[in-house]
């Protein structure tokens, strides 16, 4: 099948290439010269595992390209996926819709064939059925259905997620929508992965429940670590204990510095506006949105109470600023919140990342940018770790201390053991919940 894949950000890449491979014919559209040109060239613009090896692959067997040029990409396409951003909306929350639907409607006129428009984006519930009514508009003509296909990918293991999935979920109203969303996912039905169909609005809001219900155990958990902080108790062994619950899970209950990412953040955002749209106050999810943002804050008095209520003068190695492992994505990530207290606050703070910096440098003005984690460390009077790096897992703890002026840990990812760091050397260990 030809498939175009308007968009070639983190969704529109990972989805076109895996497409690709499923052995359908894509081609992948970007208004960006320069990203394409990059892409073109084999050039992957996002750090994600695998996807360099996968895209090279399905450019040698043809399969896969890269324009500027939306109208040659659509104009044969049975199958035009929308995967453009979809930002909250500076000042109230909602889901900014423009680029989704100024793309529709370059889609509508360029059309010469019958064609399914597919929206991978993360939108609203009502969209589809908008998208649907202005393509009609744009092009009267035309024979066009459209589809919700949202996307659940995690950064990190995002090709793992594409090739097998918990689910898929596809939003149709008519039966030609449904036989082209079955022929693009027929390799992932032949091998039993479950196929959710649905109608237009469900699907839409599928992907919103989902986000939100993930944001709430992340949230919650980290609630729960500031009481075990209290009363003594271990969120670890907590979270363990609840999780072994199979109505619970242990998945998304690990206490922390707060949720972060492309998703998360902008819908729970955006789910808490549609709910004051239609007169249903989310109170759950509105409460998770404050409570996110007050646990960030109470990792920058945790850091501060380490090192004795003063930061001013004080040298703090951080290590890891992106919102999760596995990714060069900074967007929403903790440390944008974190970090610019400790700088604003007088600390020296030096930064070690092993794919952050070239996001970072741009929006963590005022630190300095190290390679290693042992020279971040020289002269530190606390060591923060903030994104669970395998590289930060098996640090020596030993080398760490003795390089450091005063040897002092603030682990806000729990990854070692605080008689660990005190064996090793540290004076003072503060973890998350603990």
């Amino acid at each position: 099948m030809k498939i175009a894949m308007v968009g070639t950000g983190y969704v529109g890449l990972v989805s076109g290439v895996c497409l690709s491979d499923f052995g359908h014919e894509v081609v992948c559209v970007d208004r960006d010269a320069a990203k394409i040109a990059r892409l073109q060239a084999g050039e992957v613009p996002i750090y994600e595992p695998g996807l360099e090896a996968l895209m090279a692959r399905n450019i040698s067997a043809g399969r896969l390209g890269f324009t500027t040029d939306l109208a040659a990409a659509v104009a044969d396409a049975r199958a035009v996926f929308i995967a453009v951003g979809t930002p909250s909306r500076r000042g109230d929350g909602h889901a900014d819709l423009s680029h989704v639907f100024a793309a529709a409607e370059e889609i509508a006129l360029a059309l010469r064939g019958p064609a399914v428009v597919v929206t991978k984006s993360t939108v609203p519930v009502g969209t589809n059925r908008a998208l649907a009514d202005a393509l009609r508009r744009a092009n009267p003509a035309a024979e066009i259905e459209v589809a919700s296909n949202p996307e659940f990918l995690r950064e990190g293991a995002a090709i793992d997620d594409f090739m097998r999935p918990d689910r898929i979920v596809v939003g149709v109203d008519s039966d030609r929508a449904r036989a082209v969303m079955a022929e693009v996912y027929r390799p992932l039905y032949l091998r039993d992965f479950p196929i959710v169909v649905t109608d237009l609005e469900t699907a839409e809001m599928i992907k919103y429940t989902a986000n939100a219900f993930l944001a709430t155990k992340i949230t919650f958990i980290n609630e729960i670590a500031a009481l075990c902080e209290r009363v003594g108790a271990d969120v670890k062994a907590v979270a363990h204990g609840i999780g072994l619950d199979g109505r619970i899970g242990n998945k998304f209950l690990h206490a922390g510095p707060g949720y972060g990412g492309s998703c998360f953040p902008k819908d729970t955002r955006a789910l808490a506006r549609i709910g004051q749209d239609h007169g249903v106050a989310l109170r759950i999810t509105e409460a998770v949105i404050e409570v996110n943002e007050a646990v960030k804050r109470r990792m920058i008095d945790k850091i501060a109470n380490l090192c004795g209520g003063r930061l001013a003068g004080r040298r703090i190695a951080v290590l890891g600023v992106t919102f999760k492992p596995n990714t060069d994505d900074m967007r929403e990530a903790p440390a944008l919140t974190i970090v610019p207290a400790l700088v604003g606050q007088g600390a020296e703070v030096v930064v070690v990342d092993p794919q952050g910096r070239r996001e970072g440098e741009a929006l963590l003005p005022g630190v300095r940018w190290e390679g290693d984690p042992y020279v971040a460390a020289q002269g530190a009077e606390a060591i923060v770790i903030l994104t669970e790096w395998n590289e930060f897992r098996a640090l020596d703890l030993g080398r760490l201390a003795r390089l450091m002026a005063v040897p002092r840990m603030a682990d806000l990812r729990n990854v070692y053991a605080r008689a660990d760091a005190l064996a090793a050397g540290f004076v003072e260990y503060t973890g998350v919940g603990r």
